[in-house]
């Protein structure tokens, strides 16, 4: 093995990897974009350790009493059912009623509900004989079961970007789309092939892991397969479009991959994948309405655990269809084979 030789190729890959300005320049700039992003979201006069759902007052952590509690993010909430639901699955630690008669509601199996209710009880400005408890009974969410939909979505969501905007910013580097230039093809046809072919291998995939990762959890499955699929198929659709439409002139792959992280990790972050979105920064969550990763999640989210079937999550279908066709269309416009 020559030593000489080896330097020789690491240097010249290198200088290859130094000249390519933009490649060099995503590579830089990512990780800032990211620190920033997290930054921005999560930004707070305080680092908040619960969070706190208000019915009949504004979120004012001014007020007094037990709305005063420092570390406790109080979030105000229009929809009691809808808040309810929420302290169901964890997604707040408490909710509480400021209207007459006052009330709060408490999952029992949340260890954080627990602490955050023995705050309220014991507040100086909160008289426990008025206050009417109520618990939020169910079957019991866990963790990795509220995170399945998410965990499944971000697969289709890699296999998706770099499957197809990624090989395909390779083959015009290395000229295979000049060669398909010279045929009939069009690049509607390309484009539409591309993502029937990576249609099907995501959804076999999808499905492997489905029936795997049941098989070993035992998640529930409350809602309609037919709406699962739908909405499955509709996101990565949507998702393989997305990618597209990095590939329609980009050369360098360096460049592709920076663009297609700064696409992948905002959806990661922003979609409610790991976390709750509730009491984060109120821009950040109206962000997160336009990213197709959002409405698949919540969406498989509603199907699996709340037992939604194919009409209460069409809104979300629509949604994502459409930013396919958009996507879609933009891309077949901007193409360039080489």
């Amino acid at each position: 093995m020559n030593l000489q030789r080896i330097l020789a190729v690491v240097s010249a890959r290198n200088r290859e990897f130094y000249r390519d300005k933009a490649g060099l320049g995503w590579n830089l700039l990512l990780p800032f974009v990211l620190v920033l992003g997290l930054a921005f979201i999560f930004s707070g006069p305080e680092n908040a350790l619960y969070k706190v759902g208000v019915l009949g007052a504004p979120a004012d952590t001014g007020q007094t009493g037990f709305l005063a509690t420092r570390h406790i993010s109080f979030i105000a909430q229009e929809d009691e059912a809808a808040a309810i639901e929420k302290v169901r699955y964890h997604r707040i630690d408490l909710l509480v009623d400021l209207r007459d008669p006052p009330r709060y509601w408490v999952n029992d199996l949340s260890p954080s509900g627990y602490l955050v209710e023995r705050l309220l009880l014991q507040s100086s400005a909160t008289t426990p004989g008025r206050l009417q408890r109520e618990t939020v009974s169910g079957r019991p969410v866990r963790y990795v079961d509220w995170v399945l939909p998410g965990v499944l979505a971000i697969n289709v969501m890699f296999s998706s970007l770099w499957g197809v905007g990624w090989v395909i910013v390779r083959y015009r580097k290395n000229g295979v789309l000049r060669r398909l230039r010279a045929t009939p093809l069009t690049a509607s046809e390309f484009l539409v092939a591309q993502i029937l072919s990576r249609l099907l291998v995501v959804s076999a995939v999808s499905v492997l892991v489905f029936l795997s990762t049941d098989a070993l959890l035992d998640f529930p499955m409350r809602g309609s397969y037919l709406a699962l699929i739908l909405v499955f198929l509709a996101g990565t659709v949507a998702l393989i479009s997305l990618g597209l439409t990095v590939s329609t002139r980009v050369r360098s792959e360096e460049l592709a991959d920076g663009l297609l992280n700064l696409m992948a990790f905002p959806m990661m972050i922003l979609s409610g994948v790991w976390f709750s979105l509730e009491g984060t920064n109120l821009w950040a969550q109206r962000l997160a309405d336009l990213l197709p990763l959002t409405h698949m999640v919540e969406a498989a989210r509603r199907i699996m655990l709340d037992g939604a079937g194919v009409a209460e999550v069409m809104f979300e279908v629509i949604i994502l269809l459409t930013i396919a066709v958009v996507l879609l269309a933009l891309s077949a416009m901007a193409f360039r084979w080489q």
